[in-house]
């Protein structure tokens, strides 16, 4: 037996790439046991959140602010367009619905003014004042058997006796003091004058510390260097409690002054110098993992005259000592990390640890990514949305789904017959793709299946079909001019149809492209789904239909053309293929 040629490998080597794409996704979503995609707003219902601003002098913003903080919104809460989230502006209010349960927290954070500065450290304490220690005693002294009293509670405590006479004279003459004698160590007696000189010389030689006040507490500035500092920020410095809930968490920081913050923990206090690099240099953000500790950061990349400014004082404050060569990363007036600067480092970009996880560092890049809000605002209302009638819709879309498909697979069986199973095959491969990709982009990217998006997949059945009809027609032509078997029809017509598959596809691509960044919303969400089945369909078209396509034109029934085959001489118009598809073989 003769060993297969690379023609007829190929085929089963291309089904089998496929496979392999399809187990891993299947493997993929095991592992996640992500079996169902997350649902949109329409669908699952959620929350919507009306925000009004609070200005500093009452009056209404202006339009131009609104829809800035309108657009930095709708980027953080769904800058990919596929979360189905949606920020509208209504009078001054801003509001927001978000898909799911429990997003207040998410709102929150959406709403802060998200405004980076970097400053450099001049003092650091502990979040709150502590207590002055109170003095202690002096160890009692061991081998002399000489006692020691310590004034605690005004009580004297009765001495221990010694062994010998001389021990036993002095531990008498200090339980019963006498006014005519002393005894000492030598068994002895001394004169009492001689006894006081002796007791006022020790009084003076270790006076007793003064006991401090009942609430003292010591001075966080004690020690240290108070050059170059605002006097108003250093009362502000050892009143403020960072310990306390009502710590200034959130609130905007002039980047011109010194300040008094907290740490974000609420375990430390600083004093910081003027801002050295502000939020409005950063010109992209990205969460991450350090490559050797596995932690959660942030990585900040700046505008030429940001990576300047951080070059500079990076280099400037590395010689200093601690803790001025500490460069604090400020949020919204909050320390999130204050690392050693140990050398300077030039590049323009800088990178923010603190403890984060995968949600908060994700959270924080995309809100110095995309800028900070120009206005403060509060929460006004806070609603949740039924899905009730989502539920109704996605029942009616996918109703509607199944009759779209089931119609277009009796067209392919009526119309081609043996053929129309190729087609309902990549039909079949189309979906099971598509809905892993939904799944998966669903867990893993922030994806939430909306009734805009079901129109668009449904719509792009007819994408997938109209595929492989045009590959089905172009083979059915070459068989027509009777030059040419199965299977040299099978080659020729693929070189010739893909480039239109090609060229319809990109059409529609572009076309989702456009809608995709021009709208908004629903539209931005239909756009999303077709751009996603046409990219789909080029997949099941090169790595299923054609391949599929060759290893059946090996078959002798519609190598001959059967009846049933789909490619029957009556159909084709011509005399059947069979004697020289034998011919060739």
């Amino acid at each position: 037996m003769a060993p297969p040629t690379s023609s007829q490998i190929k085929p089963g080597r291309t089904l089998l790439v496929l496979l392999a794409i399809i187990l891993a996704m299947g493997a993929t979503i095991a592992l996640q046991k992500a079996f169902v995609p997350k649902f949109g707003l329409d669908l699952a219902g959620g929350t919507t959140v009306t925000l009004s601003p609070a200005t500093l002098d009452g009056k209404p913003p202006s339009d131009e602010s609104l829809d800035r903080a309108v657009t930095i919104i709708r980027a953080r809460v769904n800058g990919n367009g596929i979360t189905d989230a949606e920020v509208a502006k209504a009078n001054s209010n801003i509001v927001i619905s978000l898909p799911g349960v429990g997003q207040r927290e998410a709102v929150a954070r959406v709403a802060t003014t998200a405004e980076l500065r970097m400053r450099q450290v001049l003092a650091v304490a502990a979040a709150t004042n502590q207590p002055v220690q109170m003095p202690t005693a002096a160890p009692t002294p061991s081998g002399s058997g000489a006692p020691s009293a310590t004034p605690t509670g005004g009580s004297t405590p009765t001495p221990s006796v010694s062994g010998t006479p001389a021990g036993r004279a002095l531990s008498s003459a200090l339980a019963a003091p006498s006014p005519s004698a002393t005894a000492d160590a030598k068994g002895g007696a001394k004169s009492d004058d001689k006894a006081k000189g002796d007791a006022k010389g020790k009084a003076e030689a270790t006076p007793t510390p003064p006991v401090p006040p009942p609430g003292a507490t010591e001075d966080p500035l004690a020690g240290a260097d108070t050059s170059g500092i605002d006097p108003a920020l250093l009362d502000k410095f050892r009143d403020i409690d960072c310990t306390a809930k009502d710590r200034g968490q959130g609130t905007a920081d002039d980047p011109n002054k010194q300040i008094v913050a907290c740490s974000q923990d609420g375990t430390a206090r600083y004093i910081l110098d003027k801002a050295a690099v502000q939020g409005t240099e950063i010109s992209g953000a990205s969460a991450g993992t350090d490559p050797t500790t596995g932690e959660w950061i942030v990585q900040v990349t700046f505008k030429s005259k940001g990576a300047t400014e951080f070059a500079d004082i990076t280099r400037r404050i590395t010689t200093l000592t601690a803790p001025r060569n500490q460069l604090a990363n400020v949020l919204d007036g909050v320390v999130v990390v204050a690392p050693t600067i140990e050398e300077a480092i030039p590049g323009g970009s800088a990178r923010i640890s603190g403890n984060f996880t995968q949600l908060t560092a994700n959270d924080l890049a995309d809100q110095l990514k995309y800028g900070a809000l120009p206005l403060k605002f509060k929460q006004s209302e806070v609603v949740s949305v039924s899905s009730t009638l989502g539920q109704d819709q996605l029942r009616g879309g996918l109703i509607s789904g199944a009759i779209g498909l089931l119609i277009v697979i009796l067209y392919l069986l009526l119309y081609y017959r043996g053929l129309g199973l190729i087609g309902v095959a990549s039909l079949g491969v189309a979906t099971v793709i598509t809905y892993s990709t939904v799944v998966l982009l669903s867990h893993n990217a922030g994806f939430r299946l909306s009734l805009p998006h079901i129109i668009g997949l449904v719509v792009s059945i007819g994408i997938t079909a109209d595929s492989f009809i045009v590959y089905f027609e172009r083979i059915r032509d070459e068989i027509k001019e009777g030059h040419r078997t199965l299977r040299s029809a099978v080659e020729v017509a693929w070189r010739r149809a893909r480039r239109t598959i090609l060229v319809a596809d990109a059409v529609m691509f572009i076309a989702a492209i456009v809608l995709y960044f021009l709208a908004v919303g629903g539209v931005a969400g239909f756009a999303f789904a077709m751009g996603l089945t046409t990219l789909i369909d080029i997949v099941v078209v090169f790595l299923f239909t054609k391949p599929l396509m060759s290893l059946v034109a090996r078959m002798r029934f519609f190598a001959k053309g059967h009846k049933l085959s789909g490619l029957d001489a009556e159909r084709m118009g011509r005399t059947s293929p069979a004697e020289q598809t034998l011919q060739e073989a």
